[in-house]
């Protein structure tokens, strides 16, 4: 089964359609993980309606000078900014619970967080997140949701490498437009599939945003329109609801699923 990232501008609502991907794909009898690689995001899990794990994979792997040492011996050996710390593949049901939080079919872990003032930047975090990706196992129906940061640089630190596609979270702004442009040329770099959704649009933004990207030969996979709801929600830091944006996600599920 397919391991996705989902990318965007910040903002542009890529958190929320985890949230209600992750809702469907349980709905419908699917294993679900969701990867949490944004190392500034707070909120994800109350999203979700999960608990955070114990640990971040950061920490389960003995924090950020051990993961750094083990950098720092590949970079000298020749092997650039790989960081091989999963000597063996593992599926879902292998992961320890110490890093991973399961309710249901559903489970969560974060890469990594910035915690302290000063204490350098997040490249540890990419590194972690795309040889764990690599490592990692899929049965069938079981999937992998990884929430990334805002813009593109998760596609420099080689996520790719262990992903099948790319899902790119596009709001009405000029930003995420280029932003998608961007990240579409960096996906077929890397030949994987690509596709874009149109979130929080009305009647006067999605023509022209869909017009706009078909002229970039982006392919648009689904359309969520602007939820009061989930706004509401999102704002009180509320587990989200599917219920509102039902069939469009149905919509966009069965899009994804070709990717299999």
């Amino acid at each position: 089964m397919p391991k996705l990232i989902i990318s965007g501008r910040g903002g542009s609502g890529k958190s929320t359609l985890v949230t209600l991907l992750v809702r469907r794909f349980k709905e419908q009898g699917e294993e679900v993980l969701v990867v949490d690689s944004d190392e500034s995001n707070m909120g994800l899990a109350a999203m979700l309606g999960m608990k955070k794990p114990e640990k971040t994979l950061m920490d389960h792997l003995g924090g950020k000078p051990v993961v750094m040492e083990r950098l720092m011996i590949m970079i000298r050996d020749g092997k650039g900014e790989g960081v091989e710390l999963f000597t063996k593949n593992e599926g879902l049901d292998d992961l320890s619970p110490e890093f991973v939080s399961w309710n249901g079919s559903g489970a969560f872990m974060q890469i990594g967080k910035i915690e302290h003032t000063s204490e350098g930047c997040a490249c540890l975090m990419g590194a972690i997140a795309r040889d764990f990706l690599i490592s990692l196992i899929l049965d069938d129906k079981q999937w992998v949701l990884v929430d990334t940061e805002a813009g593109v640089e998760h596609f420099g630190r080689g996520l790719m490498d262990g992903a099948d596609a790319v899902i790119m979270v596009v709001d009405p702004s000029n930003d995420a437009v280029l932003l998608t442009e961007k990240a579409s040329k960096l996906t077929r770099e890397a030949n994987k599939n690509f596709g874009a959704v149109l979130n929080k649009v009305d009647e006067d933004t999605k023509p022209v945003l869909e017009e706009t990207l078909s002229l970039n030969g982006i392919t648009v996979k689904g359309i969520l329109p602007y939820s009061p709801v989930i706004a509401q929600e999102n704002l009180q830091g509320q587990s989200l609801g599917v219920n509102t944006v039902k069939n469009e996600i149905d919509e966009l599920v069965a899009e994804i699923k070709q990717y299999n």
